[in-house]
């Protein structure tokens, strides 16, 4: 269905970050005109959309701004048919330490979204939700009915962001659509998720420091979460869905550690850094996913095996080194 988005509008927010840039990339590639809502800062940096390649860039409109602020994210959705809303900040550390900021951004932001939505008159909304939401399992696999626990002020901020999106739809007849990632990895990802720590170090070091060894993740190549991105945009009749991007497969950290340790082909260790460690009852023990509704209502499956996948990830963190702080614990 790539002609589907040739010559549309579309509007992607959180364009520069990991998931955002991607999206971008695939979206130009098929012909739409993208315009790119980041956050503004002074050095005029648009984040990794610096890694599209030159003519890819200049196909896309980059707008900063603050999705805090109804008028421009209003301004940024006039005449754009689709909405990928991925701006959000994200970082669960982060969050213990700036849960204001975080929930201010992720809900308010989110709303903002919602009501120019109604304004404009777009005809989808995909907002991204996260895994997150359900916090440590308590049945796998989890479906989308799995309940909903707000271990962390970030996954607190995306529960409550899901909801006033689900509320729109019922409400306002909105057409909007949320899509929930697990674990997303894959070139461009920052060191603040556990696979590029593990390679930056595994690359370079003796040791690799990590925190809870004994969690499980459910994790997603990077090309198949941006295919269930584009099909939950072109799919005819999937507003007001919910529904799990994952592979259906977990494994613990400190297993994905030796793998990938095994990849790159060092003798390196693994130690456990206390302060990587999450509060106990904050930490997430384990996310597996359900992703049926997903394979039935949009026909996406995942392509990626994990050792593909990370074959691919090691090869561009080695080739881009310079992007990272490597041993540093980032929050």
């Amino acid at each position: 269905m790539h002609e589907y988005w040739r010559d549309r509008e579309i509007l992607v927010t959180g364009a520069g970050g990991f998931i955002g840039s991607h999206l971008v990339e695939a979206l130009i590639r098929r012909g739409a005109r993208v315009r790119a809502f980041v956050r503004y800062n002074s050095r005029g940096d648009w984040g990794l959309l610096s890694q599209l390649a030159p003519e890819d860039l200049a196909r896309v409109q980059v707008i900063a701004g603050d999705l805090r602020d109804l008028p421009a994210v209003t301004q940024a959705m006039r005449g754009v048919s689709h909405v990928f809303h991925l701006g959000a900040l994200i970082a669960i550390p982060y969050s213990y330490l700036h849960p204001h900021e975080v929930i201010e951004t992720n809900v308010m932001g989110t709303l903002n979204v919602l009501l120019a939505g109604r304004e404009t008159g777009v005809e989808r909304i995909v907002h991204t939700s996260t895994s997150e939401v359900y916090g440590t399992a308590l049945r796998v696999p989890i479906d989308e009915s799995h309940p909903l626990q707000g271990q962390s002020p970030y996954s607190a901020s995306k529960i409550g962001a899901d909801k006033i999106a689900e509320s729109f739809y019922r409400a306002f007849d909105l057409p909007v659509a949320v899509l929930r990632p697990f674990n997303t990895y894959g070139p461009r990802q920052s060191a603040r998720a556990v696979i590029p720590t593990i390679i930056t170090q595994a690359l370079t070091q003796d040791v690799v420091r990590l925190g809870n060894l004994e969690a499980r993740r459910d994790l997603t190549y990077v090309s198949d979460t941006i295919a269930g991105f584009l099909k939950m945009g072109e799919t005819p009749g999937v507003e007001g869905e919910t529904l799990n991007l994952g592979t259906g497969t977990d494994i613990s950290i400190g297993e994905l550690a030796r793998r990938i340790i095994k990849l790159v082909g060092r003798d390196v260790h693994i130690e456990v850094d206390e302060t990587r460690l999450r509060p106990a009852r904050s930490e997430v023990q384990r996310l597996l996913s359900d992703n049926g509704r997903a394979q039935v209502l949009l026909g996406w499956r995942p392509e990626v095996s994990l050792d593909e996948g990370l074959r691919r990830t090691i090869a561009w963190v080695g080739q881009h080194l310079d992007m990272y702080r490597v041993g540093e614990y980032q929050v």
